[in-house]
């Protein structure tokens, strides 16, 4: 028998005699584990650092740290206002004001605005003093708006040698602070990478204390509905919170972090455990109806159904840990949680359920429900459909097969980062305001290595830098390119009489330039300070770069303008004996580089899954033959879906990447129980059209009742306030339709087909 190695073939009957036997016992014995997870559940926090985004030795995470260590630029917060006297002294009193502010907050240890220039309420006179404009202008777009009439404040927040979480906490208190102040002033709001984590972080909690929830609720009452039986109201419902609140409680208990895509945990959770407990009810229910006792019929049920139900489980398993060969933090760890939980439902389902399907049951009636001769009919004549038309079925499955895989090739990713959450969404808006008001919200930087004291040379090469990249800049006349370009060349360039490029060659000009970098620092210390740094891992003096561009630009435009950048830096600023290479780095980059490395990451973990469920099945059904036809009616949904955004054009996301390598895990276990039951009843009747009936009977019933419920629940999941959730929850939903279609339709085909080639009925 499939899935029953001939040295274990004992545990399934001893087993099942023991859980129903000592079900009470067990029941409680879940009831006090569950009231443990969810205290130490409590404990279970979010990791809000970037790097845990990635693998530790990406390449894209060294740059990010000095630039962190050497400008604390992963602490900025950028408090913006309206203000349309800013050039006249009442408006420049309230920049003044609100500066000033912030300042005294605490945990704020730097700000820079307009009223911290060393003009101090001077530079507002722009048409009678040149170095007034010239300061302003060079200020457009970091500190005010192109307009004149948008005012920001830039907040450097301080960082302290503490725990994260610790520290993360003391950031969100300061955080809170400052946009208090802020909202007091007209058009008033706050962005920046701490300002994006902490909201973005908010609206995931949110999500994952509800959703899942929220999702086992109603796919329950969809099974209430199915089953009419208020058991099968709360028996998986309670297998769901058991095995969610295990997983969270192990996953506290071991450190683990949640990160920005484990709000779908509980959805992935809910899946695996109300499809097995489905499958458990459908079995009971028939056997009660045929007349065995109510202990019996469950004894016997547990183990018919141990085997697939073990080996279902596996390639859950198989298919969530592929996604930990990932080198993308979030998917790696995603990875981890939900194969942990599939092996929670596991256990959660022996702990409980053998008490819920008896308790009562006596009472009970087990005649036929409304709406099941209805159901009996129609699988009958899918049946029916199947053994007179084979060959159509596979024909016009390979036909959409092929036409939708073209557009596999057709897929685009999406790196605009305010495409994952709502329009109405305070982080949108937030966005919305600085792209249009201070030309980009793209934040990114070059960082070059230089020597100390800074010459006349050096600078001037920085210029020419900024002067090739700025072939990329559009400021404002479209929607992509470089927006601001700001460096220390661009400051000493304003206020100097004498252009670099004409010091760079004598002692003198190296005198000069160094006479006023340090005037710079002396009377610009913030702005001087976020310029020019020091590196204390080894000392080293770096110059930065600071670049602005558009968040709300394609793919492929943000690419090139990045690999553009890269390009130019490379080849002006190489690594030497003495100093590294120059760097581009920063959070626009990297969300970019995050992405594009997730969708290759999708096909890698996909193959890998696909290899791991196919060893398995082969093994556990003694069928290399059996293993491939298993896999068949799971695969097509997944290159169907996809295709179809390609064709459609719908980019993907951190959501839709994972969907290839977890939808295959989950719905190739509709087929291991399929099959499991067309061959069981093959080797008991011989006849392939009565294999047919029986196993769409059951297993097909089961995968019918399970699909329904699992699509309503995961419904709840497009009401996130995370797009990545929102894709997730609707394309699961089409993949376990899909899959559903496939298995009661392709693999019923498949089946019967090899049945007949190799003479299985014989």
């Amino acid at each position: 028998m499939p899935f029953s190695p001939s040295k274990l073939t004992s545990l399934p009957s001893g087993l099942s005699r023991s859980l129903v036997r000592h079900r009470l016992i067990f029941m409680l014995l879940g009831v006090a584990i569950g009231l443990i997870s969810v205290e130490r559940s409590r404990h279970l926090e979010y990791s809000q650092s970037i790097d845990a985004m990635f693998d530790r030795s990406d390449s894209a995470l060294p740059p990010f740290r000095r630039l962190g260590r050497t400008f604390g630029a992963s602490s900025v917060v950028l408090a913006v206002y309206d203000e349309p006297d800013l050039f006249q002294p009442t408006g420049f009193s309230r920049l003044d004001e609100l500066t000033k502010r912030l300042s005294r907050i605490s945990d704020v240890s730097t700000t820079t605005s307009l009223a911290t220039t060393p003009l101090g309420a001077s530079i507002i006179h722009t048409d009678t003093n040149p170095t007034a404009e010239n300061l302003v202008k060079l200020m457009e777009g970091y500190a005010v708006g192109t307009d004149r009439k948008t005012a920001a404040v830039i907040c450097v927040l301080s960082e302290k040698q503490e725990e994260p979480d610790i520290q993360q906490g003391r950031t969100g208190k300061t955080i809170d602070a400052i946009r208090t102040i802020v909202e007091e002033y007209p058009g008033g709001t706050i962005a920046g990478e701490p300002v994006m984590l902490r909201d973005g972080f908010a609206m995931l909690r949110r999500d994952g204390n509800v959703l899942g929830v929220t999702a086992g609720i109603l796919a329950s009452v969809v099974l209430l509905i199915l089953f009419q039986s208020v058991r099968w109201l709360f028996a998986p419902l309670a297998v769901v919170l058991l095995a969610l609140w295990s997983t969270r409680g192990l996953l506290a208990v071991v450190g683990q972090k949640l990160t920005m895509v484990s709000t779908m945990l509980s959805a992935m959770v809910t899946v695996v455990a109300i499809a097995t407990t489905v499958h458990i009810i459908v079995e009971f229910r028939r056997r009660l109806g045929n007349g065995e006792a109510p202990q019996s019929a469950l004894t016997n049920t547990i183990q018919t159904l141990f085997w697939p139900i073990v080996a279902a489980i596996i390639t859950d398993m198989i298919g969530f840990g592929s996604l930990i060969a990932s080198n993308v933090g979030p998917v790696h760890d995603f990875g981890i949680m939900t194969a942990l939980g599939a092996g929670m439902v596991l256990i959660s389902v022996g702990l409980v359920v053998p008490w819920f399907a008896l308790v009562g049951i006596k009472n009970e009636s087990h005649s036929s429900k409304w709406g099941q001769k209805q159901l009996d009919s129609q699988l009958n004549h899918i049946v029916s459909k199947i053994t007179r038309h084979p060959k159509p079925i596979l024909i016009i499955s390979l036909g959409l097969i092929v036409f939708t895989g073209l557009g596999l090739f057709q897929l685009r990713v999406e790196t605009d980062f305010t495409k994952n959450f709502r329009p109405e969404s305070p982080i949108v808006k937030s966005y919305d305001m600085i792209e249009s008001q201070l030309g980009g919200a793209g934040v990114w930087d070059i960082l070059i290595p230089v020597k100390q004291p800074i010459d006349a040379r050096t600078l001037a090469r920085v210029g020419e830098l900024e002067n090739r990249i700025r072939s990329k800049s559009t400021r404002n006349k479209t929607t992509h390119g470089l927006t601001k370009v700001l460096s220390i060349v661009d400051i000493l360039d304003a206020i100097s009489p004498i252009p670099l490029a004409d010091l760079q060659n004598s002692s003198t000009g190296n005198m000069i330039v160094g006479t006023a970098v340090n005037v710079f620092r002396q009377q610009m210390p913030q702005l001087a300070a976020s310029l020019i740094g020091t590196d204390p891992l080894d000392n080293s003096t770096w110059l930065r770069v600071m670049l602005r561009a558009r968040e709300k630009q394609p793919a492929l435009l943000k690419r090139s303008l990045i690999d553009h950048v890269q390009k130019t830096v490379k080849e002006m600023f190489p690594p030497t004996k003495t100093t590294p290479a120059g760097e581009v780095t920063g959070f626009f980059v990297l969300l970019a580089q995050l992405v594009e490395r997730m969708i290759e990451d999708q096909w890698f973990t996909f193959l890998i899954a696909a290899i791991g469920i196919f060893v398995f099945l082969s093994f556990g059904f003694q069928s290399v033959i059996i293993g491939g036809i298993a896999l068949v009616p799971n695969i097509l949904p997944i290159i169907f879906i996809l295709g179809v955004l390609g064709w459609t054009g719908e980019p993907i996301n951190m959501g839709t990447a994972m969907i290839a390598a977890v939808s295959l895990g989950l719905s190739v276990d509709s087929s291991i129980h399929y099959t499991t039951s067309f061959r069981r009843q093959l080797s008991q009747h011989g006849s392939i059209t009565e294999a047919l009936h029986s196993a769409h009977q059951t297993a097909g019933r089961a995968m019918i009742f399970s699909t329904l419920a699992l699509v309503v629940g995961f419904l709840a999941l497009t009401t996130s306030e995370f797009i990545p959730t929102v894709s997730f929850g609707r394309l699961s939903c089409l993949t376990l339709m899909g899959g559903l279609a496939g298995n009661l339709l392709v693999l019923p085909v498949l089946l019967s087909l090899a049945a007949r080639r190799f003479h299985w009925a014989s």
